[in-house]
């Protein structure tokens, strides 16, 4: 068997190696010649990380051929001369609230336009050099070329340096979080999925150095987890966490099968912003707090005290609950962080689902309910729905350091990308 195994192998071009030590432990033989046949009958584009339907992130000259772009920044600087020659001239017909206005408008567009008069500068540098190149004189030639390359390379940081300006900021993107994870469909399989990238998103924040706090751990029988929330605090941890709110899958053999047959499980991952100073405050009244005594592990604090607090937000019907410390005021304290953090991710979804009811950004809607990605550990990869990448080693993702980085980094250039379309489409309207 393992001779065919291995002719099979040769003859759709998968490497033997493809399959760490921990993945072939998820893999019975059967599950593996069932994934070779299919690598056969498929051949192609499986395994690729721009599958056709993929997104595509376009270059910096890409995106400065677009007509759109260029329309905006004309509007820019025209809006920029008007602003200031309002200013210069004193007009008595415009009031000191109007005027005000304009220097606020002013200062916010002033940046912009410096990078937008530097680039014409250097795209005009560059015109007059190229007509040195034409010259027979070789010494002057070769100083041209060089200063040709200098005007090149300047010129493409100061577009990126535009482009940069012109994404929309999020409000909550400097932000602390709330992460919570639940496991799904799959029983115990689940939980304990749900343990790991639990643990894959601890590690994530020690890799980054952020502040990691566990508000809430409930925990299964065989070492999963049913349910769990932690508070994530550090510099951008929410820009680089949102991405990875929805349905996680997993697709293995797991410990408990005994005919080595592949299961098909899944868990949730919600990223819940959590801002220093929240912009909106919860009346007393419409809060219902519940005392109960814990349970599961714990000491003898378990079941002999009423240290579990559980608050309803009576009018959305949010609920919130921690047994995690003995002390019910802790409890307490660490059920209302979650709260106010749902409350205020309601909040923000209300607003943006009312942003994007024209069109729907590509990367997702960071939504609790969205399949985003699985993960395969009989092919050993990890394959992201939203923008197609494919990543392999899940030993080495599943630690939350480099690959899961790299994962990231590609969400947020697409999402940046989508956000660049977008505000362009809205401010060319007119």
């Amino acid at each position: 068997i393992a001779v065919f195994f291995l002719q099979l192998l040769r003859l759709a071009a998968v490497k033997p190696g493809v399959f760490s030590r921990r993945q072939t432990a998820h893999c019975s033989t059967a599950a593996l010649l069932r994934h070779t046949r299919r690598h056969l009958r498929l051949q192609r584009g499986f395994h690729t990380t721009t599958p056709a339907l993929a997104a595509r992130i376009l270059s910096v000259e890409e995106i400065f051929s677009m007509q759109s772009l260029h329309r905006y920044l004309r509007k820019v600087q025209t809006e920029y001369r008007d602003c200031l020659h309002s200013l210069n001239t004193g007009d008595s017909q415009i009031d000191e609230e109007e005027l005000r206005g304009k220097r606020e408008r002013l200062s916010v567009l002033d940046p912009l336009v410096q990078r937008i008069t530097e680039l014409e500068e250097k795209q005009k540098e560059l015109e007059e050099t190229e007509a040195l190149l034409k010259e027979n004189d070789a010494d002057l030639h070769e100083l041209a070329q060089t200063e040709k390359e200098n005007c090149l390379t300047t010129i493409q940081e100061i577009k990126q340096q535009i482009i940069s300006a012109l994404i929309p900021e999020e409000e909550s993107d400097m932000s602390d979080l709330v992460l919570e994870v639940t496991a799904g469909i799959g029983g115990q399989e689940a939980m304990l999925f749900t343990a790991e990238i639990f643990t894959m998103y601890q590690n994530f924040a020690s890799f980054h150095g952020w502040g990691f706090e566990i508000l809430e751990f409930m925990s299964s029988d065989i070492g999963g987890v049913r349910h769990a929330t932690a508070s994530i605090s550090g510099p951008l941890s929410y820009k680089k966490m949102k991405f990875e709110a929805g349905v996680h899958r997993v697709q293995r053999v797991p410990k408990t099968e005994k005919q080595g047959r592949m299961h098909t499980s899944t868990m949730t991952v919600a990223i819940l912003p959590q801002p220093a100073e929240i912009s909106f405050t919860i009346n007393p009244k419409d809060l219902r707090i519940e005392t109960k005594r814990a349970s599961g592990a714990g000491g003898q604090h378990v079941n002999t005290t009423n240290s579990a607090v559980r608050i309803v937000h009576l009018p959305t019907g949010i609920v919130s609950e921690s047994q995690q410390e003995r002390s019910q005021i802790i409890n307490k304290e660490k059920a209302m962080k979650v709260l106010l953090a749902k409350l205020y991710s309601a909040k923000l979804e209300e607003e943006t689902s009312k942003r994007l009811q024209a069109r729907k950004l590509q990367i997702g809607t960071k939504g609790r309910s969205e399949k985003i990605r699985t993960y395969n550990f009989c092919q050993d990869r990890i394959t992201d729905h939203r923008i197609g990448k494919t990543l392999h080693d899940l030993d080495a993702f599943l630690l939350g350091e480099d690959l899961l980085d790299e994962m990231s980094s590609s969400l947020q250039q697409f999402y940046d990308q989508e956000a660049l379309m977008d505000f362009l489409e809205d401010n060319n309207t007119d």
